[in-house]
């Protein structure tokens, strides 16, 4: 099993100058590298106050520099709040720049007021992404490509970056309903689960998955933290997502942390892996945690759960 290190937005405004801010993170890249890590997961998003956080494209673009044996990901890029002509472009360009190594996590994300700052709706999320998915798609392998759509136009365009990768980088879509666990089967892309669903819910999404990969005949290639999003909301998700990721800790500590010794966490992530999971993205810093204390995190996972997860 594959084991990634998310990084989120937990750095809490004016906690921390932002240069300093940005040297810690380069040197939890490197101790996640050297303690054996395989991904390293950048998060997305925008006018995320409480927090101060920095864009993936030119934060992978600068790691990439010195991934070891690590591949680097956008997880997740929130794609109906941008151009796909742009995302198609940069994401091409930085999969040069890594080598191959990129994979291109999207999602659609849950706040209205990135919505409001990008001149789209909440309701349009669903279709925005399938559409620019499917013309991204095109850029990527088409010499020529005219698509004039709902919400993206272009005629007669020649796209100037194409992938590293063949025909383009790895795809993760991030869902946690099942509508949108259904749109990501029929696009064939690799079913991303949030930390959201719980062990009950993912037996009966991944048959779903699975099942509308069959129907479409395509083949798929702490408290703080969570107190803000009870306070955005998660918009568009179903009763129980929104119970569970905006819910009390108590609620968090029993369906969404994975919590106790390393070798219990093992256990726990091993149930994943019977489930049929592959990769796993660990978050290991949350607000208020000193440098010392995420490094030595680090360093725990890298000596006792990664080997163990690596063997699965």
């Amino acid at each position: 099993m594959r084991v990634g290190y998310q990084v989120g937005q937990v750095v809490q405004r004016d906690s921390i100058d932002h240069q300093q801010q940005w040297q810690n993170h380069l040197e939890q890249f490197r101790a996640s590298r050297d303690a054996g890590f395989d991904i390293y997961c950048w998060a997305h998003h925008y006018l995320i106050d409480p927090f101060q956080h920095f864009q993936p494209w030119p934060v992978l673009a600068r790691l990439a520099a010195e991934p070891g044996d690590m591949k680097l990901a956008t997880s997740v890029l929130l794609l109906p709040l941008l151009n796909p002509v742009e995302v198609a472009e940069q994401a091409a360009t930085l999969d040069h720049i890594a080598e191959g190594r990129f994979i291109l996590g999207i999602g659609l994300g849950y706040r209205p007021e990135e919505c409001e700052a990008f001149g789209t709706q909440m309701s349009e999320r669903g279709a925005r992404c399938t559409e620019a998915l499917g013309l991204m798609r095109r850029l990527w392998s088409d010499e020529e490509v005219t698509h004039h759509g709902r919400y993206y136009n272009v005629t007669g365009a020649r796209p100037t970056a194409r992938p590293y990768q063949k025909p383009h980088p790895k795809i993760w879509q991030a869902a946690m309903s099942d509508p949108a666990v259904r749109r990501v089967g029929r696009g064939g892309d690799i079913l991303y689960v949030g930390p959201a669903q719980s062990n009950a819910t993912i037996p009966a999404q991944i048959p779903l998955y699975h099942q509308t990969l069959e129907e479409t005949a395509t083949m798929a290639n702490f408290a703080k933290k969570y107190e803000v999003y009870a306070y955005h909301g998660l918009h568009g998700a179903d009763d129980e997502l929104t119970r569970k990721v905006t819910g009390d800790l108590e609620t968090l500590m029993d369906d969404t942390f994975l919590v106790g010794s390393p070798e219990e966490c093992v256990e726990q992530i091993a149930a994943y892996h019977e489930m049929g999971f592959t990769d796993v993205a660990l978050r290991l810093f949350y607000p208020e945690m000193s440098q010392v204390e995420v490094l030595e995190h680090i360093d725990l996972v890298g000596r006792e759960v990664i080997p163990a997860l690596h063997a699965l």
